[in-house]
């Protein structure tokens, strides 16, 4: 018994000395625990720079049009090294409204009136400090299209408004009916389907400034709405180019995957409660026509589009207004530059449902597509605070289309 107990105390002491030597109780302080560390560090390092970071895919009907966006705009070549520490697609899209700045800008509003009597509200981002173009009459303006419920102040719109400001150019952002404080004064809002809004406030920037050349950028809806409007208009617009972040291409692969239950829960069921706060917010105007307590009580995207959107525009069967709100259909029918990016990995608009195939039978479209990046993500570098890959590309691309824009008036 003595023998046992002495060689019991043996262990013990020898195991508190080699704790106390080797471990060191610490995790970081330990030789073990340095290694797992350093271990488990280049490990997660050789994942990332094999399976995560890479070359985004470009593709384009033609070849001018390809050349053209190699040379012009180096980013579509780069690798695009998403934020190490968040790179995943559900987190990119949930962080990106926090982690990125929110550059100040002061814009000048302006009222137009809709054929309808509604009223369309534009912010305006003049730029009269440009050195590069002085003169406003023949300042480039570019035109802005935010998402499903956002407005002039999204981040995403902001970083936009700042890269053109760099450049010199005018801002115009296209705030869709009741987001932005103004009053409905018809019963009438907005979707991804009907153009005629966006003719209307085309019309009036080239009215105003007749000398100066318009691109326009739309970004998720925003994109959709125009890319609709492109395939709708053919030759017949005055937009030198377009370029596309994050669109969904066909909205009943877009809809089924925002239904899957864990992105039901992260954004299908918040944007519905959007949609239904700028809904009531404009009810005493709204319910003359329609049925707000029934709307009110969707749960998701499409049983709000089934009892308000559809509704509202017309539409038989709100498969009927799905099919009209998809972009793909009409992509063969675009006759301006339109430059797409896509992340392989967004959840509003799933990588089986890229039109890959649409985009090759065109000579004036080209798709870029990352393998991450979410939806209006694309963050990179350590802590993306002032640009996202995205914002790279916007610059590059506006830069050319206005500053080279010549090359691309015949793309066949």
């Amino acid at each position: 018994m003595i023998s046992l107990d002495l060689n019991f105390n043996i262990l013990t002491r020898d195991l508190s000395h080699y704790l106390e030597n080797q471990v060191k109780v610490g995790l970081f302080g330990s030789g073990v625990g340095l290694s797992l560390v350093l271990g488990f560090s280049a490990a997660y390092t050789c994942y990332y720079l094999i399976s995560v970071a890479k070359k985004p895919q470009l593709i384009s009907g033609g070849k001018k049009f390809y050349h053209f966006l190699r040379e012009q705009c180096p980013v579509v070549s780069e690798t695009y090294y998403p934020t190490f520490w968040c790179w995943e697609s559900r987190i990119q899209t949930l962080l990106r409204p926090f982690v990125t700045a929110k550059p100040g800008v002061v814009y000048r509003n302006e009222l137009i009136e809709a054929a309808d009597g509604g009223q369309i509200s534009l912010d305006w981002f003049d730029n009269d400090d440009s050195f590069s173009h002085p003169d406003p009459a023949t300042r480039p303006t570019v035109l802005l299209l935010p998402g499903l419920t956002g407005t002039s102040r999204e981040s995403y719109i902001l970083h936009m408004v700042q890269q053109s400001r760099d450049l010199g150019y005018r801002c115009v952002v296209f705030n869709n009916r009741g987001v932005s404080g103004e009053m409905l004064l018809t019963p009438r809002t907005y979707c991804a389907a009907n153009t005629e809004d966006l003719e209307t406030v085309i019309e009036h920037i080239q009215r105003t400034n007749e000398a100066a050349p318009i691109m326009a950028a739309g970004v998720s809806m925003g994109g959709m709405m125009l890319a609709n409007y492109l395939g709708r208009k053919g030759r017949e617009t005055c937009l030198k180019g377009v370029v596309v972040f994050s669109a969904g291409w066909d909205v009943f692969e877009c809809t089924a995957s925002l239904e899957k239950p864990l992105d039901r829960f992260l954004f299908n069921s918040y944007l519905t409660s959007c949609l239904q706060a700028s809904v009531h917010r404009h009810r005493p105007v709204l319910e003359k026509c329609y049925d707000i307590d029934h709307v009110m009580k969707a749960r998701t995207i499409r049983e709000f589009d089934e009892r308000f959107t559809s509704i509202m525009f017309g539409y038989s069967t709100n498969d009927d207004y799905y099919h009209d709100a998809s972009p793909v259909h009409r992509l063969k029918s675009v006759q301006v530059p339109m430059l797409c990016l896509n992340a392989a990995d967004d959840v509003f608009s799933p990588s089986h449902a890229i039109p890959v195939e649409a985009v090759k039978q065109n000579p004036n479209l080209a798709l870029l597509i990352t393998c991450h990046g979410g939806h209006i993500g694309f963050l990179e570098g350590l802590w993306p605070r002032q640009s996202t890959y995205m914002d790279r590309v916007f610059k590059q691309f506006a830069k050319a289309v206005i500053e080279q824009g010549s090359r691309l008036t015949d793309l066949s």
